[in-house]
């Protein structure tokens, strides 16, 4: 029912404190006294003169029984946040029965009956609205409701680091709470604003996936695999294999760069994200199949070269170096070389750029025996490679037209 925050100290819910004193203070007296005209005559009596039966300074006994309620007044009104009683301070009543509050209308009796009356039932998982009502240094006491103020860690305030709570919250915000565990021993529920930007977090970034947006995100580490970035709060990771710089991957901190996804898996915590894709994308808008560039080879592997075209890598696969057998791109091609390659296919979704100087080749095995003539009739070729493709699809349709003809 309350939260024992040290010996002999309880906090009750500001929520409970009010509802407790307006059900009081509405609750009809039972007394069967009217009232005379001479009743309301001692009530402009003041009270602390002398009257003619007692003298002046003889202490009043009432006012003695009534002193350590005023105190326990006093500690009432002067609690903001909540009900404050200590067990060693709390007035006893002369009947025996538990400590009266006078000055609030009810006994303590009364006012646990009339707790027991607000049973709400909290479940882990569950989204509460709360009323933030203090703030501590490991957390905040959060009012949602129940018997006793809820807790929320200070680690639990943000998705994001956060190293002061009033960064984030003030007294009296009022917003949403996510229900961390059971209620502990003493009755008290733990909270978390991160879990519900966490989920909000996750369902953002589905939809950004959704919609093959472009994001930038700045750099906030490197280790030997990649990069490190953050999206809507969440740690993402770019595969070195995705990074589309010269740079060396340490100078990429602090850098923002566009991105696209790769992966989004809330239920394996994985957010992979490409730069090389986002920037392909991008010069992709500007390029067209049968296109031809102008690159040099950045990289050179067994299976082919990686050509650089504008601050994107494009692949010149082994098998589109030449009409010739080639052993190895090594034989042909050495990295710094600059090139005429003709683009022969774009995928977006992939982020690949294929590359050929096979179809410029005048002659089959030029780009073995004399690669300066396949670069000074690129264009020439690759006009005349179009113009194939385009008969050739003409003819493919025609050929489709006559056993439609015929079939019919």
């Amino acid at each position: 029912m309350a939260v024992r925050q040290s010996p002999g100290i309880f906090t009750i819910s500001p929520c409970f404190r009010q509802a407790a004193a307006q059900s009081m203070v509405s609750t009809p007296t039972s007394s069967t006294e009217t009232s005379t005209p001479d009743d309301h005559a001692h009530d402009h009596t003041v009270s602390g003169a002398p009257s003619a039966d007692q003298p002046a300074n003889t202490p009043n006994p009432a006012e003695e029984e009534s002193e350590p309620d005023e105190i326990d007044a006093a500690l009432l009104e002067g609690q903001e946040d909540g009900v404050v009683i200590t067990a060693e301070e709390r007035p006893r009543s002369s009947g025996g029965g538990g400590g009266d509050l006078d000055d609030v209308g009810f006994t303590m009796e009364e006012f646990t009956a009339l707790l027991s009356q607000y049973d709400y039932h909290f479940n882990p998982g569950d989204v509460v609205s709360g009323t933030v009502f203090n703030l501590e240094p490991k957390g905040s006491l959060i009012d949602i409701g129940a018997k006793t103020a809820a807790f929320m860690p200070l680690q639990e305030a943000s998705i994001n680091r956060v190293e002061d709570l009033e960064d984030v919250l003030q007294p009296g915000d009022v917003r949403e709470f996510f229900i961390l565990s059971e209620e502990n021993e003493d009755g008290q529920l733990m909270l978390s604003i991160r879990r519900i930007e966490y989920q909000m977090a996750w369902e953002r970034v589905r939809q950004l996936q959704k919609e093959d947006a472009t994001i930038y995100s700045e750099v906030f580490a490197t280790n030997r695999g990649g990069a490190l970035v953050r999206v809507e709060g969440l740690r993402g990771f770019i595969p070195g294999s995705h990074i589309s710089t010269r740079k060396p991957k340490e100078e990429l901190v602090e850098e923002v760069l566009p991105l696209k996804f790769l992966e989004v898996d809330e239920e394996r915590n994985r957010l992979v994200l490409s730069h090389r894709r986002a920037l392909v994308e991008r010069k992709m808008n500007r390029l067209e199949v049968g296109e031809v560039v102008v690159g040099n080879v950045r990289g050179i592997k067994p299976y082919g070269a990686f050509i650089d075209i504008g601050g994107v890598s494009g692949l010149l696969h082994i098998s589109e170096i030449s009409h010739e057998h080639i052993e190895t791109s090594h034989a042909v091609l050495n990295v710094g070389d600059q090139l005429k390659v003709m683009i022969i296919d774009l995928d977006a979704e992939r982020g690949r750029i294929s590359l050929s100087t096979k179809a410029l080749e005048p002659e089959p095995g030029d780009m073995l025996t004399n690669p300066q003539k396949v670069f000074d009739r690129a264009e020439e070729m690759a006009a005349l490679y179009k113009q194939m493709l385009e008969e050739q699809v003409e003819g493919e349709a025609v050929a489709m037209g006559t056993e439609t003809v015929y079939e019919s």
